[in-house]
């Protein structure tokens, strides 16, 4: 679906019936506006890839925007055209899901009834939950990278989990985790101790905006200290310690602008 114009337009027998603004009227090959719209296509793509972490991420980026760029030039083609590749994209959209991550992890799975309890259940526990939500393509290619931190650094005192807050919508409002379709907040990581609220990626600025933050392995070790915080948390739990362990977050004013925050 992503050359499905690339195939029409090149195709021996097809292309020779198909209309095209060429000055020399050649109809199997691009014309000058079809020329500009795939350069915008990529100018687009490449401007998305710029924040993709995972080769998934690049290429689901450029299968995206490469089924709106047919749509627009099946339309101005012929109506009809359109009107069947359009067809063909809502009816792929419904019925072909992407693959949910099923590989090992150590991570807790909340519901609206479980959350409070089980962050408040042992005030020695730092938690690091995610909210996220299954349409969202952003948690989609994040869930194999959360899972591997789990994996590399759950403890008895640090452990991961996770809510469905597409699914829980109230326990979106009470953490203030935005699921409009256009927003910038999905996934958000939040570490808890002793059942408060320490720090979160993204952060939130006063206008309630996402402050804009690269989801990767690297990132997230550095700003959440989990290197400190693992080893801390198994030599609190060695020595049956009462204190939660405090974390020193990276300080950022959520009032500067984004290439500041990036400097700090």
């Amino acid at each position: 679906m992503t050359v499905a114009f690339l195939i029409i337009r090149k195709a021996p027998g097809i292309c020779e019936h198909l209309a095209t603004d060429r000055e020399d009227g050649n109809s199997c090959d691009f014309d000058w506006r079809e020329v500009e719209i795939l350069m915008f296509l990529s100018a687009v793509v490449m401007m998305k890839n710029r924040r993709a972490i995972t080769l998934e991420q690049h290429v689901g980026n450029l299968f995206l925007f490469s089924k709106v760029a047919n749509v627009i030039l099946f339309f101005r083609l012929d109506i009809r055209l359109g009107l069947l590749y359009l067809v063909l994209c809502l009816a792929f959209v419904m019925t072909c899901k992407p693959p949910l991550y099923m590989g090992p992890e150590y991570i807790k799975y909340f519901s609206d009834k479980t959350i409070d309890d089980e962050l408040q259940k042992d005030t020695r526990v730092t938690w690091i939950v995610e909210f996220y939500a299954n349409w969202s393509p952003e948690c989609q290619s994040f869930a194999s990278m959360f899972a591997d931190l789990s994996l590399k650094y759950n403890c008895k005192g640090l452990k991961f989990g996770k809510l469905d807050i597409g699914r829980y919508g109230e326990v979106a409002e009470r953490f203030r985790v935005s699921t409009s379709a256009l927003t910038k907040q999905l996934p958000t990581l939040v570490l808890f101790q002793g059942g408060v609220e320490i720090m979160r990626r993204p952060m939130v600025d006063k206008k309630g905006r996402a402050v804009s933050w690269t989801f990767n392995e690297e990132n997230i070790i550095r700003e959440f200290n989990l290197n400190e915080l693992f080893q801390k948390s198994k030599k609190q739990k060695k020595a049956g310690a009462e204190e939660v362990v405090p974390v020193q977050p990276a300080a950022v004013d959520p009032d500067l602008p984004i290439e500041s925050k990036k400097d700090q």
